[in-house]
C-alpha cells in the first residue's frame, strides 16, 4: 500500500501541522473527515460512564490529541513513532526540517532548532517538550553528555503566563481560535437561552421562546448550517389535549451544529417554539453530529436582590438537575432509542431516558449523562 508523506510544522504553544490546540473535538473530526486520505485510522477513546473526562485521538501511527474533559477543546497533540514509515513523516520547524524519513531526530538537532534550556529527563521549551527513551536517562550523569540520543516522541501545549505547562487535566485557555464560538448558553425554563461568545465581552444573544423569529437568529447567529422541517411527531400523543382533528403545526428546525444548538420555528408565524441544547456525549447516537453546548440551567432567585441566582451545569448528573428542577418529585420516565432504525448500529449508551418537567424535557442515558436538554 502506498502511503501520502506527512509534512508538518511544529508551532509551540499553537499547534502541529493542521491541527490547533484549543479546538473543539467537534471541529477537529470534522477536519479529519476532510482529510482521510492522510489520516485513514482515527480511534476515539472515552469513559462511557462519564460525559467531562478527557476524550483522546489516536490517529496511527504517529498522533495523539488530548481535549479537555468539560469543554472538548484541543488541551495536548503528541507526536510518535517518528520512524515509521507507514506514513513517512516529517517535522519542521520555522521552515527548516528537524525530523524526515532520511534525517532521525535527536538531542543534537534540538539544541541546535531551539537553543538551551533549563536541565531535566526532557528538553522543555514553552509550548513544546522532546522526550527520549527512558533507557538512555538511566545514567543522569551523562544526561547532557549523549548529544546523539534520538527523540521518540514530542508533545505541544499552550503555555502558562509564567512559562510553564498547563496541566493535562486544566481546561485549555481562551485563544483567538475560539473566538466567535459558543462559551455558554444559560437556559431559562419559560423564557428562552441567553447565549455569550468568545470573545466573553462581546455582547449576549438572548433567543425567547415565542418571541424570537427566524429573522432574528439570521441577524444574531448567522444563517444555520441546516434547515430541516420536523418529521417525527411520535411525541404528539402525549400532549395534554388533542382531538381527532388536530393536525401537528407545520414546524421546522434551523440547526446550529457548531454551537450545539437546534430551534424549532412556527412554519406559520417563524417565531421560535422550542430549543434544544446538545451536550455531545462520546457513545451517544447523536455523538460528533453536534458541538457540545455549554449549557446551565438557571434556577429562580431567592429574592428580587439575588443577582446570581443558582444555576446547574452540563457535567452535572440527571439525578441532582432533576432536584434542582423538582426537588419534591422525580417525574416518571420514558425510555427512546435513536437507533431503532438503525439495525447495524451498537451503541453503550443509545437508549436514553427523557424526564419532563414544566417547560423543560432532560434527555438522559442509564448512566445518567444528560445529552441533551429541551426548553419548550
Amino acid at each position: 500500500m502506498l502511503f501520502s508523506q506527512l509534512d508538518v510544522d511544529i508551532r509551540p504553544g499553537n499547534g502541529l501541522g493542521i491541527f490547533k490546540l484549543g479546538a473543539s473535538l467537534w471541529s477537529v473530526l470534522d477536519l479529519l473527515r476532510t482529510h482521510k486520505h492522510s489520516f485513514p485510522q482515527v480511534d476515539v477513546q472515552y469513559d462511557p460512564d462519564a460525559s467531562t473526562t478527557p476524550v483522546i485521538l489516536h490517529i496511527k501511527p504517529h498522533f495523539d490529541l488530548l481535549f479537555s474533559g468539560a469543554h472538548q477543546r484541543l488541551h495536548t497533540i503528541t507526536a510518535r513513532r517518528l520512524r515509521d514509515p507507514n506514513p513517512p513523516l516529517t517535522l519542521r520547524y520555522r521552515g527548516n526540517i528537524l525530523s524526515s524519513p532520511d534525517k532521525d531526530l535527536r538531542r543534537v538537532n534540538v539544541n541546535l532548532a531551539f537553543g538551551p534550556t533549563y536541565p531535566g529527563e526532557d528538553l522543555r521549551y514553552p509550548g513544546v517538550r522532546f522526550c527520549f527513551d527512558d533507557e538512555g536517562l538511566r545514567d543522569k550523569a551523562k544526561e547532557h553528555e549523549d548529544r546523539s540520543q534520538e527523540v521518540v516522541r514530542l508533545l505541544i501545549t499552550q503555555t502558562e503566563p509564567s512559562g510553564g505547562e498547563i496541566d493535562a487535566l486544566s481546561e485549555v485557555t481562551v485563544s483567538p481560535i475560539m473566538y466567535g464560538e459558543l462559551a455558554e448558553a444559560i437556559a431559562k425554563v419559560h423564557d428562552g437561552v441567553v447565549l455569550r461568545f468568545y470573545p466573553t465581552s462581546s455582547p449576549p444573544v438572548h433567543v425567547r421562546l415565542g418571541v424570537t423569529t427566524a429573522q432574528d437568529l439570521l441577524s444574531d447567529l448567522g444563517p444555520p448550517l441546516r434547515t430541516f422541517y420536523k418529521e417525527d411527531d411520535r411525541m404528539a400523543i402525549h400532549a395534554r389535549s388533542h382531538s381527532e382533528d388536530d393536525s401537528p403545526e407545520p414546524s421546522y428546525f434551523y440547526n446550529y451544529f457548531q454551537h450545539g444548538i437546534d430551534f424549532l420555528l412556527s412554519d406559520h408565524t417563524h417565531i421560535v417554539k422550542k430549543i434544544i441544547l446538545h451536550s455531545n456525549v462520546p457513545g451517544t447516537p447523536l455523538f460528533q453530529r453536534y458541538k457540545r453546548c455549554p449549557w446551565q440551567i438557571e434556577g429562580r432567585p431567592e429574592d428580587d436582590e439575588d443577582d446570581t441566582p443558582p444555576r446547574v451545569k452540563f457535567d452535572e448528573r440527571a439525578d441532582r438537575i432533576s432536584h434542582f428542577l423538582n426537588p419534591r418529585e422525580t417525574p416518571p420516565s420514558m425510555l427512546y432509542d435513536r437507533t431503532d432504525d438503525e439495525e447495524m448500529l451498537t451503541l453503550p449508551n443509545s437508549t436514553t431516558r427523557l424526564l419532563g418537567f414544566d417547560g423543560i424535557i432532560l434527555e438522559a442515558t442509564q448512566s445518567a449523562q444528560v445529552v441533551s436538554v429541551t426548553l419548550f
